[in-house]
Formats: structure tokens, C-alpha cells, sequence
């Protein structure tokens, strides 16, 4: 007998959240209820999911469901995510976070309420992933890493280990940390870029 999945409401409908749903399907533990986006794209669907509501229509939907996901992507900024988890935490939602069984997070791992673990992403031991954080497409997170709150660790970038990155920062596509490095809090840091 399979058991009841849990609802949850994704908050975003473009690109990250096609990401977000590709891991939620493979996790089999949560059906999805409905996508808030834009006004513009109340009605709409993605990848088969309908946009139910937009930001004007969290405090309804705060009512009807427990479980939500801050499902909008991060270049330049964090500000957006961090202000809707900053709402979903004072109205008590649950943000469970999301691991693709396709990652890897080792047992000695600490991984934050609201972080999604992408397909193909690693963590390693005794590494540590904050709230609300995105570690993306093959990311790699060795030993003793920090990754502080509201962060975004893009596809394949490397934070080699004991490395520490601050709070609601970026680290794009194929950057890669030494060992040990202490990256600021609000830092942005290039694709393909090395930290030293």
C-alpha cells in the first residue's frame, strides 16, 4: 500500500521551477497543487502544472496548505527568496527541504529547512547546507564545507573542503573554491572563476 503523498505549493513558474518539479517527481514523497506566479500567468501551466495564484493570493493559500517551496532561481540577487522566506517563516509554513534521489548528501551531512539538492549534486560529510539554499545540477560540496542561508551554488561549481560561503551568496557554473577560502556574505562570484 503506498502511502499518502503530501501537497505543496512551488512559489515561481519559470525556468528554476521546471528544475524544482523534475525533482519533485523523481522524490515520489509530494504531489504538486499549484504553482504561484506573475498575475500575468495565473491560468497558465508548467510542465503540466497549473499556476494557480499569484503573490496577491499567499495569504488564501497560506490557509489551505502546509507545505511550501521557494521555487524562483537567483542570479544577481537573493533579495526576492529571502523576502518570501522571510513571510513563509512568520506565517509557520513548512519548507521541507528537497534532495533529488539522484544527489548524493552523505548521512553526516546538515542540510537546511528549504534547500533543494539538485540531480547529480554531491555533499559530502560533515559539510553543511543553510535555509533556503539552491545547490544545483552537479554541484559539488566536499567535507567540512559551509554554505550559509540563502544561497545559490550553480551547475557543477566546486566548494572544495572547509571552504565557507556567506550568507545569500552566488557561486556560478563551474567555479571552483580552494580549499579552506572564506567567501563573504552577499558575494557573487563568476561562472568558471577561481577563488583563492
Amino acid at each position: 500500500m503506498s502511502k499518502e503523498k503530501k501537497e505543496i505549493i512551488l512559489i515561481g513558474a519559470g525556468g528554476h521551477c521546471q528544475s524544482v518539479i523534475d525533482v519533485i517527481e523523481h522524490l515520489g514523497d509530494y504531489r504538486i497543487a499549484g504553482l504561484v506566479g506573475m498575475p500575468e500567468e495565473t491560468g497558465q501551466k508548467v510542465l503540466g502544472y497549473s499556476v494557480i495564484g499569484s503573490d496577491n493570493d499567499l495569504g488564501r493559500l497560506i490557509k489551505e496548505y502546509a507545505d511550501f517551496h521557494i521555487a524562483l532561481g537567483f542570479i544577481r540577487s537573493p533579495q526576492r527568496r529571502i523576502d518570501i522566506w522571510n513571510w513563509l517563516t512568520e506565517h509557520k509554513a513548512n519548507m521541507p527541504a528537497l534532495i533529488s534521489p539522484l544527489s548524493y548528501v552523505s548521512i553526516h551531512a546538515v542540510v537546511g529547512a528549504g534547500t533543494i539538492i539538485m540531480h547529480h549534486a554531491l555533499v559530502n560529510a560533515s559539510a553543511t547546507i543553510g535555509n533556503n539554499v539552491i545547490v544545483n545540477t552537479k554541484a559539488l560540496i566536499e567535507h567540512d564545507a559551509f554554505v550559509g542561508d540563502h544561497s545559490h551554488i550553480a551547475t557543477a561549481a566546486i566548494i572544495n573542503g572547509g571552504v565557507r560561503v556567506g550568507s545569500g551568496s552566488f557561486v556560478g557554473s563551474g567555479a571552483v573554491t580552494r580549499q579552506g577560502s572564506e567567501i563573504p556574505d552577499g558575494s557573487f562570484i563568476k561562472a568558471n572563476s577561481t577563488v583563492k
